[in-house]
C-alpha cells in the first residue's frame, strides 16, 4: 500500500511539475504526462517500476471516457452516421495499412510482421482524439458525431483483428464478425430496455440523493463493461453502450459533468503509462523507420480523411479539422502488438517500432491540434473551449 501511494505521488507530482513547465512553454499538457512517464519509468529514473500495473489501473479512465462519449450522443443520428461512414472507415484503414506495410518492407522488416504492424497502425486514437475535442462539439456538432462514428467502427475492427491474432476462439472471420455485431446489438437492446423500465424509475425515486446517482452510474458503467468483455467485445464498447443507453435521461448532462474529474484522474495515469512502458534499448534500430513512419502517418491521415469527408459533402474546413484530429496512432495499436508478440508473430523490434510510432504520433498530432483548433486544454485562451 505504501509503495502504491509513493508511485501515485511520483506520477501526479511529476506530471504536475512537467505540466507547469510545459504550460510556461505553451506546450500541450498531455505531452507532459507522457514525458513524465518516460522520465520516471523503469527504463529511466526507475521511480515507477511496474507501469503495466499502472496501465491496467488507468484503463478505468478509458472506460469512463467511452461512457461519457455515449451519454453525449444522439443514438438515431449515430446509427445513420455509422452507415454513412462505414465505407470511408474501411477504405481509409486499408489505405493506411498498405502505406505502413510499404514503408516497413522498404526498411527490410519481414512482410508478415509489416502486415501486423500495418493492421495496428491503421487506427486512430479514441482517447487522444476525443480528449482534445470540446464537449460542446461532441454533443452539439456534426463534427463530433462523425468522429465518434469512425472511431467506434475502428474499435470494432480492432477487436476483430485482436481476436483473429489470438486465434479467434477457433472461429473463422465469416463467423466472428457477424457474431460480434449480433452481440453488440443484443447487449444494447437489453440495456435500453433496462434503462427505460428500471433505471429511470430508480432515478425518479431517488434523484435527490446525489451520492446514490453517482455510485449507481459508476456501477452501471463498469457492469456493462465487464459483461461486454466476457462476450468477447471489449470494456470500451460495453461502457459506450452503457452511456448511450442513458443518453435520453433528463439528467444525462448532470451525470456527465460529475464524472469528468474522475475521468481526468485516470486518463493522466493512461498517458503516463504510455511513456513509462517505452523501452529505449532498440531506439537505435527503430528511430529512423519509426520517425519516418510517424511523420508520414500524421501527415497522410489528415489528408486522406479530409479527402474522404469532402466526398461526403462536408466543407473543406470541417473535413480538414476532422482529418487532423484523427491523425495519430491508437491505443489499440499497442494491444494488437502485445497480442502478436505474445504469440511470437512479431519480434520485439517490430513491437518497439509500433510503440515508438504510436507515442510519436500522439505527440505530433496533439501539438498540431492544439496549435490550430479549439481544445479543452489549450494554452491559448482563444482556443480553450469545453
Amino acid at each position: 500500500m505504501n509503495y502504491l501511494i509513493m508511485e501515485l505521488c511520483v506520477i501526479y507530482g511529476g506530471s504536475a511539475l512537467l505540466a507547469t513547465l510545459f504550460l510556461y512553454l505553451k506546450q500541450p499538457v498531455v505531452l507532459a504526462y507522457i514525458f513524465a512517464g518516460l522520465l520516471c519509468g523503469p527504463y529511466s529514473l526507475g521511480l515507477v517500476k511496474d507501469p503495466e500495473n499502472i496501465e491496467k489501473f488507468a484503463h478505468f479512465g478509458i472506460i469512463l471516457l467511452m461512457f461519457l462519449i455515449g451519454i453525449n450522443l444522439n443514438i438515431k443520428e449515430l446509427g445513420r452516421l455509422l452507415q454513412k461512414t462505414a465505407l470511408l472507415t474501411l477504405g481509409s484503414s486499408a489505405f493506411f495499412a498498405i502505406a505502413t506495410v510499404a514503408i516497413l518492407t522498404a526498411f527490410k522488416f519481414p512482410l508478415s510482421e509489416a502486415l501486423i504492424a500495418g493492421a495496428g497502425l491503421m487506427f486512430s486514437s479514441t482517447v487522444v482524439a476525443l480528449k482534445l475535442l470540446p464537449t460542446t462539439d461532441l454533443h452539439n456538432k456534426r463534427l463530433g458525431e462523425l468522429m465518434v462514428s469512425i472511431l467506434l467502427f475502428q474499435d470494432i475492427m480492432a477487436i476483430v483483428i485482436i481476436l483473429i491474432l489470438a486465434g479467434g476462439g477457433g472461429q473463422s472471420l465469416a463467423i466472428t464478425v457477424p457474431l460480434l455485431i449480433i452481440k453488440t446489438v443484443l447487449l444494447f437492446v437489453v440495456c435500453y430496455f433496462l434503462v427505460k423500465n428500471v433505471v429511470f424509475n430508480l432515478f425518479r425515486k431517488f434523484d435527490v440523493i446525489q451520492e446514490y446517482i453517482f455510485i449507481f452510474v459508476i456501477g452501471w458503467c463498469l457492469a456493462l463493461a465487464q459483461i461486454a468483455a466476457s462476450l468477447d467485445l471489449s470494456y470500451e464498447i460495453g461502457a459506450f453502450i452503457a452511456g448511450i443507453s442513458m443518453a435520453v435521461s433528463p439528467i444525462a448532462m448532470i451525470i456527465a459533468e460529475k464524472l469528468k474529474p474522475l475521468r481526468e484522474f485516470f486518463l493522466i495515469l493512461f498517458f503516463f503509462s504510455i511513456g513509462a512502458q517505452f523501452h529505449p534499448e532498440s531506439l537505435v534500430e527503430i528511430a529512423i523507420p519509426g520517425t519516418i513512419l510517424a511523420v508520414f502517418l500524421v501527415i497522410l491521415k489528415p489528408l486522406a480523411f479530409s479527402w474522404g469527408f469532402r466526398k461526403f459533402k462536408e466543407t473543406p474546413e470541417t473535413a480538414m479539422e476532422m482529418g487532423v484530429r484523427l491523425g495519430q496512432g491508437s491505443e489499440f495499436t499497442l494491444l494488437v502488438g502485445v497480442t502478436a508478440l505474445a504469440d511470437q508473430m512479431i519480434s520485439k523490434k517490430t513491437f518497439m517500432l509500433m510503440e515508438y510510432t504510436v507515442i510519436l504520433t500522439f505527440m505530433l498530432s496533439t501539438y498540431w491540434v492544439m496549435k490550430k483548433y479549439a481544445t479543452p486544454i489549450s494554452t491559448d485562451a482563444k482556443r480553450r473551449r469545453d
